[in-house]
């Protein structure tokens, strides 16, 4: 009797953790918030101590053994495999990368500033597509990110096109037009946390940054979503607006970006 009671206990213990470890795979596969708190949070951290390196180092690896040394284009495609198929990471992507080679190439700019460098996917994306003597600033402040960003930019050979400023945003911006002889922006990338789209735009304007027909190009305003970035120019007289519908880098989630076309001080 006691027997059957211990087996029947079993056998209920052995079907409630399947049916727990099916919820919770289709829970992960149907919610992006599940997905990305398994991808960053579960996942990497496992991976991260089973290894003692971090996913941005196994990036910059995958880069280091395939792609080919000074072809932005085989680092690109390493990257975009690579967090496609082993390790969801927040690069542009090639979907939304696109729609960034497209702004890029329609700007044509001399000056650009990119805020949030990360690995250097989207810096290396921007800069092969700059004509000769023009510059990109990319603003990182995650001390880990810019050595591993620098190595990778010199591998697609691109370094001598882009310059990592290590260091937060709102700290960085006022100092461009005196320490880095900045005069104006052509075009604005940004990339960064995403609180920090508004206040940063914000900043631009009052620096003195942005100049008529100066391009604001913003990513992720879906998922995870920049919502006073949105209100801010889509009700200022002073931004032409575009959106551009598309997924959520290496997924096929909902996202989009967002592009500003900057009118002037003085536009009603």
């Amino acid at each position: 009797m006691i027997e059957n009671y211990i087996i029947t206990i079993l056998v209920s213990l052995g079907v409630g953790s399947i049916l727990l470890l099916v919820g919770l795979v289709k829970l992960v596969k149907t919610n992006i918030h599940a997905t990305m708190f398994w991808n960053e949070i579960v996942l990497e951290k496992i991976t991260n101590f089973v290894m003692d390196q971090s996913k941005e180092q196994r990036i910059l690896n995958s880069v280091s053994y395939n792609a080919v040394k000074g072809n932005p284009q085989s680092v690109l495609d390493c990257i975009d495999k690579y967090c496609s198929k082993c390790e969801w990471a927040m690069n542009v992507g090639d979907e939304k990368g696109l729609i960034l080679d497209k702004i890029v190439e329609e700007a044509d700019p001399s000056v650009v500033l990119e805020l949030g460098t990360y690995c250097g996917y989207s810096a290396i994306r921007i800069a092969r597509l700059l004509k000769p003597k023009a510059r990109l600033l990319t603003i990182e402040f995650n001390s880990e990110f810019v050595p591993i960003a620098k190595e990778i930019i010199e591998i697609a050979g691109l370094n001598d096109k882009v310059t990592i400023l290590e260091g937060h945003s709102e700290d960085i911006i006022p100092q461009l037009k005196k320490k880095y002889e900045v005069e104006k922006l052509d075009f604005v990338f940004l990339d960064h946390w995403k609180e920090r789209y508004a206040p940063d735009t914000v900043l631009l304007e009052e620096c003195g940054l942005l100049r008529k027909g100066s391009v604001i190009l913003a990513d992720n305003i879906i998922y995870p979503g920049a919502p006073e970035f949105i209100k801010y120019i889509r009700s200022n007289k002073r931004f032409e607006c575009t959106n551009y519908p598309s997924h959520l880098e290496y997924m096929q989630v909902e996202d989009a970006m967002e592009k500003a076309v900057y009118l002037g001080p003085d536009a009603e």
